[in-house]
């Protein structure tokens, strides 16, 4: 069953009164949709075609004011903010990899939307995967960023890597440090998380950091940011990393762009994918490191432009204009 997304949602906040406090961007128009147990914002701009982009963490719907503007001069872009992240309720519970799953799946739904193009970022690019393995029929085409793809092989060089580099996890996960460390104080975690995986120190402005910032400084965000990464995003690693995957089978037309400078997702832990995908390929992005789009925009917006544009399955029969 679909839920009609409710127009009188748009630009009020989450006891109804009016909120003005989204960051500015030309041609971008937000609104609330009310999904099962769940109100989230969403940022829109353009028309034709949907483009679904999910952003990671430590961010929200910001994440892509680079790519937002050049892409919605060739499609319908939607901005959802994932659950407990920027503008959208930040519920107790539900950060496990079905609820999100859901939660993706319900947005389409909400705006009648049967086949998209997908660009995700972290462990968006995580659901990202998540949703063309299991409903293929909804995504056209993906552009996963930043995460390894589901087939990789155990290698004990790529645990060693996130022991290293990946040590802020399990940090993160711990209930009541994780959050105090996320949104209390100083923040130096969240700054370090934001400006330690860049290799271009031009990607963010100092306003950029803080809209990322201040949004974990309330508690039921950064309780969600330690459950997110407790529910899901840890356990989807170690899914990963122990073969879960490797006997599914990815259809969808996929590209992975990842930094060149990224000290976790190396070339050398990304094969397996060979006998696992229809359509799929992989780029290394020089002057990246994790958080590509912040990075390297026009890069981005490039390869999904491109990409996008391919001919491919059903082309003609993508819906949502």
């Amino acid at each position: 069953m679909r839920h009609a997304a409710r127009e009188n949602d748009r630009l009020s906040g989450p006891n109804g009164e009016p909120d003005n406090t989204f960051p500015a961007l030309d041609g971008v128009r937000h609104r609330y949709l009310r999904l099962p147990g769940l109100r989230m914002h969403v940022a829109e701009a353009g028309h034709g075609e949907p483009a679904v982009l999910l952003h990671g963490f430590p961010q929200h719907w910001w994440e892509w004011r680079g790519i937002l503007p050049g892409l919605a001069a060739h499609y319908r872009v939607i901005c959802p903010d994932l659950r407990g992240a920027g503008w959208t309720d930040a519920p107790p519970t539900g950060y496990d990899r079905e609820q999100l799953l859901a939660d993706v799946v319900a947005l389409l739904d909400a705006l009648e939307l049967d086949r998209v193009c997908l660009i995700a970022h972290d462990w968006g690019a995580l659901l990202g995967y998540e949703l063309c393995l299991s409903a293929p029929h909804r995504v056209r085409k993906y552009v996963s960023l930043g995460v390894p793809h589901p087939f990789v092989r155990f290698d004990p060089r790529l645990l060693l890597t996130i022991a290293r580099h990946g040590w802020f996890q399990p940090v993160i996960a711990a209930p009541f440090f994780g959050p105090r460390l996320l949104g209390r104080g100083h923040q130096r975690l969240t700054y370090h998380l934001l400006r330690g995986f860049t290799t271009n120190r031009n990607a963010w402005s100092e306003r950029d950091i803080e809209l990322f910032a201040e949004r974990l400084r309330e508690p039921a965000r950064s309780d969600a940011a330690s459950a997110l990464y407790r529910c899901f995003i840890m356990r989807e690693a170690a899914r990963i990393m122990t073969g879960t995957y490797r006997h599914c089978r990815l259809s969808t037309p996929t590209r992975a762009l990842i930094g060149a400078e990224d000290p976790i997702v190396r070339p050398e832990f990304l094969g397996g994918f060979e006998e696992r995908t229809d359509d799929f390929g992989v780029e290394f992005v020089d002057g990246a490191s994790h958080f590509l789009v912040d990075e390297t925009p026009d890069v981005v917006l490039e390869r999904a432009l491109e990409f996008f544009a391919q001919p491919g399955p059903c082309h003609e029969a993508a819906t949502g204009t």
